[in-house]
């Protein structure tokens, strides 16, 4: 009766000891497919965020650049318009000063007469020139417009920095977690290397208290095999199977 309930207690700690070796096991095991899972899918976000942000940069500076170069052409068109009827203008009123010159009605006729519709040509080009200073005048706010484009395009590449300095604490903290779960595993490692040893040890007492046995039972054959009150507690196996005390007295005859 008294082995038995000696054994209880054993048999509890063995259980205990693997208790505790599969929980940390399997908690080490959580640990890790969540830091997997939380590192996946935080880069996924960061790679995701860089790229919609990189190509609306490059969509933006793409339309920016056309309407530059739209916008240029027209103005150099506009540009060699009023040159070419600044030009004619010049050359009428050089052929008007030459007319001048000649004293003769006939000649001063004849060269009047090319301007008898002046006037309305100089009326005709003040409204070109002023739906054309429109046009610039919008061509100059729209031009405000690209400029405030381009200071928002810096502010995208200060965002971009930013999230490469995110991306860069992120590693950091990856680099973290993984010191972590090395000094975890280590600790697992060696939680399991102890409990082999005592595994080792109680089997080894359990050979030794089995060779005794059987030492005081071939030297005493006609001996009752019982235990000693004063004997230290006996050692069991942790392993399946019967177990066996570490030591045993004769009662006197």
């Amino acid at each position: 009766m008294t082995t038995k309930l000696q054994e209880q207690p054993r048999q509890q700690q063995c259980l205990h000891v693997e208790d505790i070796a599969a929980t940390h096991e399997a908690v080490m095991l959580e640990v890790e497919n969540n830091h997997t899972v939380a590192i996946a899918v935080l880069q996924d976000e960061h790679d995701s965020r860089v790229q919609e942000m990189m190509s609306a940069h490059e969509l933006e500076k793409k339309e920016l650049e056309e309407s530059f170069e739209k916008l240029r052409l027209s103005l150099q068109d506009q540009v060699d318009t009023l040159t070419f009827q600044s030009q004619s203008l010049k050359d009428k009123a050089k052929r008007f000063e030459e007319a001048l010159k000649k004293n003769t009605e006939e000649q001063l006729e004849v060269a009047l007469a090319p301007y008898q519709h002046l006037e309305e040509d100089m009326n005709s080009l003040r409204q070109v020139l002023e739906m054309k200073n429109q046009l610039i005048h919008k061509q100059e706010k729209r031009i405000m417009e690209l400029e405030k484009l381009a200071e928002k395009n810096i502010i995208l590449e200060e965002k971009i920095q930013v999230l490469q300095q995110q991306k860069e604490d992120l590693k950091v903290r990856i680099d973290q977690n993984t010191v972590v779960t090395r000094q975890l595993s280590e600790e697992n490692a060696n939680l399991q290397e102890h409990v082999e040893k005592e595994t080792k040890e109680k089997k080894r007492l359990s050979r030794t208290n089995e060779e005794l046995l059987w030492k005081l039972q071939a030297g005493e054959p006609g001996s009752p095999v019982k235990l000693s009150p004063t004997s230290p507690t006996p050692i069991y196996r942790c392993s399946s199977g019967p177990p066996t005390p570490a030591k045993v007295s004769t009662v006197p005859r």
